[in-house]
């Protein structure tokens, strides 16, 4: 960025990036939340999300996460009414690393919104699974 100020690198970022979510779960009340209502996980996963890349099911940890992405998208677009938990899927790419698809309600709200890019960051430990999503331009 030479010759860029940071006042002028800071106007030009800002006018990329559309908003931020985050949310935060707690892994074992989700996990309860699983347990208890069995159709829970067909509800808000794709059968897609809920299998890891080898087929195996996913641990409460990784479904929390992926839980926390979803609520995060929400945020970042004000939380409006009407979104469908499956038009907004974490999916993996080959090297592992987590991504946002969307279609459907979740789309349509993004694309009125101006978001054309979504970024996506993963977390859990302690007990606690997270989620940043940074909708972009």
């Amino acid at each position: 960025m030479s010759g860029m100020t940071f006042r002028s690198a800071c106007v030009t970022v800002a006018g990329v990036i559309v908003a931020v979510g985050i949310d935060v779960v707690l892994v074992e009340r989700f996990a309860k939340a699983l347990e208890r209502t069995p159709m829970l996980a067909g509800r808000l996963f794709t059968d897609e999300e809920r299998v890891t890349p080898s087929g195996n099911p996913r641990s409460s940890e990784s479904l929390a996460a992926r839980f926390a992405a979803k609520e995060a998208v929400a945020k970042s677009l004000g939380a409006p009414g009407g979104l469908h938990w499956h038009d907004c899927e974490v999916v993996t790419d080959p090297d592992g690393r987590p991504w946002l698809t969307t279609s459907g309600s979740v789309a349509e709200v993004a694309a009125e919104r101006g978001v054309g890019r979504w970024h996506l960051s993963l977390s859990h430990d302690g007990g606690i699974a997270s989620a940043i999503v940074v909708a972009e331009r």
